[in-house]
């Protein structure tokens, strides 16, 4: 009864934590957390028909990097931001489940291992559902198969239900430039954000968990994660990509 009544409350404050955020946030932005640096880019729900992900070109050829993307955009396009959106093999093909306007790309994988990408539970970034937008433990994910318009696979987790991962360490020395996804606790509300520096696991769930209410957040990558987003004058370079997200703005 404890256990259900302090779960209750941590659903109520996530609530008030994102409901306290600005209005006005949509879009990227630079922020601090608990001394570090990020770029959060928010987007709601009315948003998610404008989010795109993209994998390869029109001759089926790995995209790779965001000028890529940007040449697949039609006359009356532009991109608001992007940034790598999932672990990917060395052929740039996508580890996990990818799912790209309603149509699976590559299947889902359930099973653990000793990466990033299979230290359980991991989860699933799905848009266009039930609701605008979810994160979803993998197996759980297997088990309901819900519709998705656009759905990407990584892992781990950050946040599970208002809880951090449990394989994340206070002290730990890994660090790394990470980036990743975090929904609204009513899934109206999505936070796509990236550290400015290396940062641990820990730190970078927190960001999501603390400083943006967020009851579900997923780890898209380290060390190669890139962000492209004009209004905070940023357009990272480096590493070729795998799979890419990006929210599309239309003048047309």
């Amino acid at each position: 009864m404890r256990i259900d009544l302090q779960r209750r409350l941590g659903v109520a404050l996530g609530v008030l934590i994102a409901m306290a955020l600005p209005a006005a946030a949509d879009g990227c932005e630079r922020l601090r957390h608990d001394g570090q640096g990020y770029v959060v880019c928010q987007i709601g729900a009315a948003q998610e028909p404008a989010l795109r992900l993209w994998q390869d070109d029109d001759r089926g050829q790995p995209l790779r990097n965001f000028n890529n993307v940007r040449r697949m955009l039609g006359p009356d396009e532009s991109l608001g931001f992007a940034m790598n959106a999932g672990m990917y093999h060395a052929d740039f093909r996508p580890v996990g489940l990818l799912v790209i306007d309603g149509q699976e790309i590559s299947p889902i994988v359930t099973g653990g291992s000793n990466d990033n990408f299979g230290m359980l539970p991991n989860g699933v970034f799905c848009t266009g559902g039930a609701r605008p937008f979810q994160v979803i433990e993998s197996r759980a994910f297997a088990a309901a198969r819900p519709d998705c318009r656009l759905a990407t696979q990584s892992g781990p987790m950050l946040v599970i239900d208002g809880d951090l991962h449990p394989r994340f360490l206070v002290d730990s020395d890994s660090r790394y430039i990470r980036n990743g996804v975090g929904v609204s606790p009513d899934g109206q509300r999505a936070w796509f954000a990236i550290s400015d520096r290396a940062v641990t696991f820990h730190e970078f769930g927190r960001l999501f968990r603390d400083g943006l209410g967020v009851r579900d957040a997923l780890y898209f990558d380290g060390s190669i994660s890139r962000l492209y987003a004009p209004s905070v004058n940023r357009a990272d370079f480096g590493r070729s990509l795998g799979p890419i997200i990006g929210l599309v703005d239309s003048t047309g």
